[in-house]
């Protein structure tokens, strides 16, 4: 039966699991969107192209993601005691996640960037725009429909790995699902909990979808 208590944690589990993942999006972008800009162009084909400092931030990227997120969780707790002071609960989780979610992030800015228009991109070189300039007025102006949809994948994608971090004692929604629903055999909880999950999941992205719909409407 869901009582109280039960409700009082799974809505505490909720706004831990939002928080988690809202955050670690949050540092995600923060470190994984200059990787993107900087994989976009140093490649062969983009605006300052630069083999070795593409090829090692590529190599990083492809390494990390490469990474199965429960083994990272694992390999991590060194640095996540080290910043957090501990490597349980929901703040300690977010260390993983960022970790988890910059080459991940990284890896759609540089597709969204390299998805603009070859064209628009030559028309302001030949205007003598900079740089810096092309960057934020033309590849990040021209993608940012597609970065946003970038987000809502995002958000899903961390939304998940911070589930799976209930294993470790990760907390939030995921952490009650494997309390109660693997090691007390309690499915009703479980479910509940995994109905949640998808109800979250989907909200975030519908919200996200919406507005990447209105930004491309306002493009056009």
């Amino acid at each position: 039966m869901l009582d109280k208590v039960i409700i009082d944690m799974l809505i505490e589990g909720t706004v831990a699991t939002l928080y988690m993942t809202l955050v670690s999006t949050l540092f995600g972008y923060i470190f994984g969107l200059p990787m993107g800009i900087v994989l976009a162009v140093t490649d062969q084909e983009g605006i300052k192209p630069n083999g070795i400092i593409y090829k090692i931030l590529d190599f990083i990227v492809n390494l990390m993601r490469s990474i199965p997120f429960l083994i990272l969780l694992i390999l991590v707790m060194p640095v996540t005691k080290a910043l957090v002071g501990k490597t349980y609960g929901s703040t300690a989780t977010i260390v993983p996640l960022t970790i988890a979610a910059a080459p991940f992030i990284g890896r759609m800015v540089e597709s969204s960037l390299k998805e603009v228009d070859k064209g628009v991109i030559e028309a302001a070189q030949s205007m003598g725009a900079g740089t810096f300039t092309i960057i934020w007025k033309v590849l990040l102006a021209e993608a940012r429909t597609s970065l946003l949809v970038g987000v809502t994948i995002a958000v899903g994608t961390i939304f998940g790995y911070s589930a799976m971090a209930g294993v470790i004692g990760g907390g939030g929604l995921g952490d009650i699902a494997i309390r109660y629903g693997y090691y007390r055999y309690e499915s009703d909880i479980m479910f509940v909990t995994i109905v949640i999950l998808v109800v979250l999941v989907q909200i975030l992205q519908g919200l996200g979808m919406m507005l990447s719909k209105k930004l491309d409407r306002r493009h056009m």
